[in-house]
């Protein structure tokens, strides 16, 4: 008997048992068929490589949702790389945009902090922006 457990593949994979049973829910992982028969390990499947799960793990990990993840699976079988790329594109922009609005808050926050420590009188610019 050979391959992995589903507990061996989520371990392999950094995961827990119940995620892969998601991801499977989902269609991003496969369920392989519960073997039959005497000498088969009493009907528990077995998983091969946790290879797919990892790349799940790192695509979402990246910020890729579970619906741009599935499309990336089916992609690699079908080596459309422009797709790929534009996908890849789309979160960069989203990144992007992202990136913009920490930088806002941040200068907010430093601002702030600079006034509450001017040693003004009166209420602590922090907390009173946080008010309104």
């Amino acid at each position: 008997m050979t391959g992995m457990t589903i507990a061996g593949l989520a371990r392999e994979g950094g995961v827990g048992v119940e995620t892969v049973r998601y991801y499977q829910r989902r269609g991003l992982l496969d369920e392989p068929d519960r073997p039959t028969g005497a000498g088969t390990g009493g009907g528990i499947r077995r998983y091969g490589s946790a290879r797919r799960l990892r790349f799940i793990r790192s695509a979402q990990a990246a910020g890729f949702t579970l619906e741009q993840i599935g499309e990336l699976l089916a992609l690699d079988a079908t080596d459309d790389r422009a797709r790929a790329r534009q996908l890849a594109g789309e979160r960069i922009a989203e990144l992007d945009a992202k990136i913009e609005e920490l930088e806002r808050v941040r200068a907010s926050l430093r601002r702030l902090a600079h006034e509450c420590g001017s040693g003004a009188e009166g209420p602590c610019p922090i907390l009173t922006a946080f008010e309104g």
